[in-house]
């Protein structure tokens, strides 16, 4: 049984991927409006595997028969001061979301939740992955590369 307060954490996690999915798709819309196609794919494919980790919660919420009401999300603008700022939001929201399941991990165990710690691994897992990925990208923009001739290194960081 998840507890009250993990299973509130978990709903508010929903609405955090849900974010992190409109960011990205934010950043994608930046990219794109710049000519920059490839950089614009990369987060465009990032969004999307935001709202599939929104699911995978949604999933383990059903599954262990909990009601719930999807978060409301705010409006998400799709201006940035710049690439490398861009890169930066982007970088800030992974490294909110990692400490967010850090502390889910840590309110499962002190309720004795195996299954919702067990269900949580695998989100600090692929949060070391995701943050890693993209403190690449914002180390590759602030090299001063060209972003267009750095469009052909995106496929490293898919």
């Amino acid at each position: 049984m998840i507890s009250g307060a993990l299973r509130k954490m978990l709903i508010a996690q929903i609405g955090g991927e849900l974010t992190a999915h409109q960011l990205y798709m934010a950043i994608s819309i930046y990219f794109d409006r710049a000519s920059l196609r490839g950089w614009g794919k990369l987060f465009k494919q990032q969004s999307i595997e935001e709202a599939q980790h929104a699911q995978k919660i949604m999933d383990f919420l059903n599954d262990n028969e909990v009601e719930f009401d999807l978060p409301a999300l705010k409006a998400m603008s799709t201006r940035f001061a710049s690439p490398l700022a861009a890169a930066k939001r982007a970088l800030e929201s992974e490294r909110d979301v990692a400490a967010q399941f850090d502390r889910m991990a840590a309110a499962a165990l002190k309720e004795g939740d195996h299954r919702a710690h067990q269900f949580l691994q695998w989100f600090i897992e692929e949060q070391v992955e995701e943050e890693t990925k993209v403190q690449a990208l914002v180390d590759l923009i602030d090299s001063g590369i060209n972003l267009f001739q750095a469009e052909s290194l995106l496929d490293r960081y898919e």
